[in-house]
């Protein structure tokens, strides 16, 4: 049991990402979001980011925590994420019952930015944890301690989350979204996107992402018609890496941008029809 504690409270310390030398991540800027998000860290106002999966939020908060030179702590919420995962619970150590610290507890205290990613998948008591950390207060109360935390001045808290999600059961309140400065995100224009794709593959041949990017932009027509996710731009980077490692066009498309996303035969085929009609004769195993 011992063990265990001791790699959970491992886990947590590798969440924080400290800032590194050198270039930040790559980020292509699709509006003013870079000059908003500098804004709101002036005044250390918490962010919500909102967009679809893999259009880049994750990354564009990579970029900023390096761009302002402040450590990074990720907690990827899900629906059995407790308030005491974020702020903390009492472990026994030995004979001893020893506080440990949460990663939210944690980067309030360092100054660090807390990234929430997904919020929506987190149950709602553990929401209302946040609440007195964006308004004037700044402040985290750790309920287990009778004790309150005044935020670290650097500190800053930024969630996210996809809104084509959003159900009846599964949204924000609406108390709890204009707590925030908003960031609104989605799958790049076609140029961005051909840059990103380019970048992230490690140089895939021109013609070959002037392709991949156009049929991926044609394959996202499909999720008004039967899928439940579109052909995102990190699968599109992922399609492009593998092709730029040796495999055929096809076969790439179909490891990174079809069997993903979908096991409907209809919908496999009308996703092969796009990619063919794009990448022509340059199949394999076929």
């Amino acid at each position: 049991m011992k063990n265990l504690f001791n790699k959970l409270r491992g886990v947590e310390r590798d969440a924080v990402q400290k800032p590194v030398e050198g270039e930040a991540p790559f980020y292509l800027p699709q509006g003013n979001e870079v000059e908003v998000f500098k804004a709101a860290y002036a005044k250390r106002l918490p962010v919500m980011l909102k967009g679809p999966t893999g259009c880049g939020k994750t990354r564009f908060l990579e970029h900023m925590a390096h761009v302002l030179d402040r450590p990074l702590v990720t907690v990827s919420c899900h629906e059995d994420l407790t308030s005491s995962d974020l702020v903390g619970r009492f472990l026994l150590e030995g004979e001893e019952t020893v506080w440990q610290d949460g990663p939210l507890t944690r980067a309030v205290k360092e100054g660090a930015i807390c990234y929430l990613d997904e919020i929506v998948e987190a149950r709602t008591d553990t929401t209302v944890v946040i609440h007195p950390l964006t308004d004037h207060r700044r402040q985290l109360p750790i309920d287990k301690k009778s004790q309150i935390i005044d935020a670290h001045e650097d500190f800053m808290l930024v969630i996210s989350y996809n809104p084509g999600y959003q159900t009846v059961l599964k949204d924000l309140k609406p108390s709890t979204k204009q707590r925030f400065v908003g960031l609104q995100f989605d799958y790049p224009k076609e140029d961005i996107e051909r840059q990103i794709v380019k970048t992230e593959s490690g140089g895939l041949d021109d013609a070959l992402v002037d392709k991949l990017v156009a049929a991926g932009r044609k394959a996202r027509g499909l999720k008004d018609h039967g899928l439940e996710e579109a052909t995102s731009t990190r699968a599109l980077c992922y399609a492009a890496e593998l092709m730029n490692a040796g495999l055929s066009p096809m076969d790439a498309c179909r490891a990174a941008l079809i069997h993903p996303i979908t096991d409907d035969p209809e919908l496999v085929e009308a996703l092969e029809e796009i990619f063919r009609a794009h990448f022509g004769d340059r199949l394999s195993g076929e």
